[in-house]
């Protein structure tokens, strides 16, 4: 059993790789777009354990972008083993140890069917932290929403309502674990760009000019057919309550029936609880769930993580 550390020799061999397991696995930055986009630098860094016939038998990458940075966090793309061997898992977790200057945590989600999985990552040493549910509707029957006087839904306005969207966001979800980190206009525009885009599919609220909630409607597909991605869905703070949010996923499912789709999606954290009773009071059903393990890098000394 062979460590080394992935080059742009072996790109293809690694994205192989992950499109032939990513259904085990999460899969949230493994969709051909990321795959496509991947490049194995300071900002991914990624390595492989490959047998002595030179295949791949694990692999394990880091997402260490800006945003994950400014969040002293690291998420891991993937971290996984087709072979049951602690020893894999070891190597590769002690060799990205090796590139989280700075950070406080890594974390990774793992569906909650996953039982190898969920204990190697307790082998490691990670924890569960929270738990997301996946939601998904069929778009039958959509009710009617009324917004209160002064109240208006405008479409995004890709070049100029990026820095609006950033503000309702980020104060939505400043204290919503694992989305605390603010995000910024130039990640924005990155989504505007990104193959899942649906023209007018964001959405913003405003009370008179004041912008007080955000809705996102995205291309995606599940079970192998098309879907339509609910999220964010966000009213800032004081405006909560209101049934604002209410109205706002109405907005986006009527958007998903004149768009001709069938189905809706979307992720909500466990600790949610009144998003989470909102969706399945407006016909969402939870068909899936992954557990996110947290480990503390404060731990870590770079030689040996893990207390055996």
């Amino acid at each position: 059993m062979i460590l080394e550390r992935l080059t742009e020799v072996r790109r293809d061999d690694f994205v192989s790789y992950c499109k032939e397991h990513r259904r085990e696995i999460d899969d949230s930055f493994l969709y051909d777009e990321h795959l496509r986009e991947f490049s194995p630098d300071d900002d991914n860094p990624t390595y492989l354990v490959v047998n002595l016939r030179g295949e791949i038998e694990a692999a394990a990458s880091l997402i260490l972008n800006d945003y994950y940075r400014r969040g002293k966090k690291g998420r891991f793309r993937i971290f996984h083993s087709a072979v049951e061997d602690r020893d894999c898992y070891d190597r590769l977790m002690k060799s990205l140890i090796m590139h989280t200057d700075g950070l406080d945590e890594l974390f990774l989600f793992v569906p909650v069917i996953n039982e190898k999985l969920k204990n190697a990552m307790v082998e490691q040493g990670f924890e569960a932290e929270r738990y997301t549910f996946l939601l998904v509707r069929d778009v039958l029957e959509v009710p009617d929403y009324r917004l209160p006087e002064n109240y208006g839904i405008r479409p995004f306005r890709p070049g100029r309502d990026e820095e609006v969207w950033c503000g309702v966001r980020n104060a939505a979800f400043a204290t919503l674990r694992g989305s605390e980190t603010p995000i910024t206009p130039d990640m924005v525009a990155k989504m505007v760009a990104s193959d899942d885009y649906i023209e007018d599919g964001l959405m913003i609220l405003y009370h008179h000019e004041k912008p007080v909630g955000i809705v996102r409607a995205a291309a995606d597909e599940y079970e192998n057919s098309p879907i339509m991605n609910i999220g964010p869905l966000a009213i800032i703070p004081e405006y909560q309550g209101q049934g604002l949010g209410r109205s706002l996923l109405r907005a986006s499912l009527h958007f998903a029936k004149r768009n001709a789709y069938e189905r809706t999606v979307l992720c909500v954290n466990a600790e949610n609880e009144k998003a989470q009773a909102l969706y399945i009071q407006e016909g969402f059903k939870q068909v899936e769930a992954v557990v996110c393990y947290r480990f503390d890098l404060s731990r870590a000394n770079g030689k040996s993580y893990r207390k055996d």
